[in-house]
């Protein structure tokens, strides 16, 4: 963390400030002269980071100038996007590495982010056509929206689970909403995973909240099985409010995707004593893991088929 300069500190000082000691060469001879700013970098009261950017200060680089690295040595207009710029935002449990940066599609590739130094982690550039001003927030350094980076994230990720869990998990952190992502996919007709993006964002706008319940879904709409409603609350016996991962209330049908947080005996007791209370009132209640919604699908659907069945359901043809 930068220290605020205090009374009568110069423009350079105001300008390290704000950038975390990280200066393109040109901001620097725009306020020292060449000669100045290659003695500070020879004596090694300054580091060269790359050629065009300057560290003045000669330590490791910290998280905040890593970034900064990034987004200067990525050229002009390049912003902090996808999963580093949500991040940023505050969305946790996503990967550190690489740094993503996007910037305009006219810009032409360059050679600086290939040669930089060992305490800089890999930067990967992306390009756009699509980057309005409603999809930039202000910080330090520029980055995308907390939605655009989301969505970004998502299509850019290396498979579909790992981009349904990135939206999943920022929705679930209360760090953005379903509908602002929306708005944001609107404007990108050619963004990678569009139409995964998009009916996760619809099923997460149904209420999912978790992976597991978008497996859960997925699962459903495949075997054409009817959508339950998810996160449905209801009241216990001693009134206390109590949340059922997916439920059919025609037919009566309750079921939970255990994660693997119901390993632990807490957990089992508590679910213990709710699974209880719903079959006291007539209720069905199936009970998966987790990891069976995913590897074994057709299992799950016929269990499910069988029950609502039972319950008195029939496919429509």
């Amino acid at each position: 963390m930068w220290s605020l300069p205090g009374d009568g500190a110069g423009t350079l000082e105001w300008l390290a400030f704000s950038q975390a000691g990280v200066l393109t060469t040109a901001q620097a001879t725009g306020l020292l002269t060449e000669g100045t700013v290659r003695g500070l970098v020879r004596s090694g009261r300054w580091r060269s980071i790359c050629r065009g950017v300057l560290l003045t200060g000669n330590g490791r680089l910290t998280r905040d100038q890593q970034l900064w690295v990034a987004v200067l040595a990525a050229g002009r207009r390049a912003v902090l996007a996808g999963p580093t710029a949500a991040a940023e935002a505050g969305v946790r449990g996503l990967r550190a590495e690489p740094l993503h940066v996007l910037v305009p599609a006219a810009r032409h590739a360059g050679t600086l982010l290939r040669r930089l130094p060992v305490d800089m982690p890999a930067v990967v550039v992306h390009r756009t056509t699509m980057l309005p001003s409603a999809h930039l927030q202000r910080a330090r350094p520029t980055r995308t929206t907390t939605a655009r980076a989301v969505v970004d994230a998502a299509g850019w990720a290396r498979d579909a689970e790992e981009a349904q869990s990135v939206l999943a998990s920022a929705c679930q952190q209360r760090r953005v909403l379903p509908a602002d992502m929306s708005e944001v996919l609107a404007t990108l007709p050619r963004a990678p995973r569009r139409g995964l993006i998009r009916r996760t964002v619809a099923d997460l706008a149904g209420g999912a909240q978790a992976l597991s319940e978008l497996d859960f879904l997925a699962l459903c709409r495949r075997y054409r099985l009817p959508r339950p409603d998810l996160q449905h609350h209801r009241r216990d016996a001693a009134g206390r409010r109590r949340w059922l991962d997916a439920y059919w209330r025609e037919w009566r049908l309750h079921v939970e995707v255990d994660g693997a947080h119901h390993m632990d005996v807490r957990h089992w007791a508590d679910d213990m004593r709710r699974q209880n209370d719903i079959w006291t009132t007539g209720d069905r209640i199936l009970r998966f893991p987790a990891w069976l919604v995913r590897a074994r699908p057709d299992e799950v659907a016929e269990s499910l088929r069988r029950a609502l069945h039972a319950a008195g359901w029939r496919p429509t043809t």
